[in-house]
């Protein structure tokens, strides 16, 4: 087994890839507070700060793939207060530690929000400038551009995903064109994190992370196609019951034929 570096392991998405995974991957449990994550099983679990470099070189020490999901996921964080140490310094300490301790590679939870400048009718695709609106975007932009050094400049393989709506099989209340097609469910993400993980020969990717949806927010052609990504899961299928003004919205998508891929 892969010995794995999960970080934000009590998490939403960690605690849900680590239930897709568990019998795949060899563990290593990180998240600041332990209650979170609960009973660690066969797995290892370490409670630690990651704005703490030397913290951050013992937990990749022994470690194949680093899948780095911690953060503060809070688009009003403030950045004094939260988003510099646990959205700046930690990224920058797991790709300097994943480094210097020899793993094969890091993937990094980027988001969605880092493209959300652009208007509904432009789907963004990967090679296009990020245009954040606010300061937790920027943060996860500059974790994009890490990634991209340690690959380039220091040989570390690097993937940054940028995770879209994450919101699990639950309803969504008043569901908008954003909403649906920026969503990406817990099956899709898992099983493209696992591909991240296991595609061999990827110096640095930036990978959009939507679902099946029948309208996208972001490309998923370079996804598809770099890792082999195959989502299942459509939004609009899923929640089709509760979308008011279709008609409104399919105006508003095809608009100078933008037809999501």
């Amino acid at each position: 087994m892969r010995k794995v570096l999960l970080t934000g392991a009590g998490g939403r998405i960690g605690s849900s890839f680590r239930a897709y995974a568990d019998d795949r991957y060899d563990f290593r449990l990180v998240d600041v507070r332990p209650e979170k994550v609960g009973d660690p099983g066969r797995h290892e679990f370490v409670a630690a700060d990651l704005a703490d470099l030397e913290a951050c070189q013992r937990l990749c020490a022994g470690i194949d793939t680093v899948l780095h999901l911690a953060a503060d996921p809070s688009p009003q964080a403030d950045f004094y207060a939260s988003l510099l140490d646990n959205n700046v310094k930690a990224v920058y300490n797991i790709f300097r530690a994943a480094k210097d301790q020899g793993c094969r590679r890091v993937i990094f939870a980027s988001s969605i929000q880092a493209i959300e400048g652009y208007p509904l009718d432009v789907q963004a695709r990967p090679e296009m400038p990020p245009k954040p609106m606010n300061m937790y975007a920027v943060c996860k932009i500059f974790g994009e551009a890490t990634a991209h050094y340690f690959a380039y400049a220091e040989g570390l393989s690097s993937i940054a995903v940028r995770v879209g709506g994450y919101g699990g099989n639950r309803t969504i209340q008043d569901p908008d064109a954003r909403t649906l097609s920026a969503y990406v469910s817990p099956r899709d993400l898992n099983h493209l994190f696992v591909q991240c993980i296991e595609t061999p020969d990827v110096q640095f990717a930036i990978l959009q992370a939507v679902s099946d949806n029948r309208f996208k927010r972001m490309d998923i052609t370079a996804t598809r196609e770099l890792v082999g990504y195959r989502p299942q899961d459509d939004a609009f299928r899923l929640f089709g019951i509760q979308i008011p003004y279709r008609d409104r919205w399919f105006q508003e998508w095809n608009r100078g034929g933008k037809e999501a891929s």
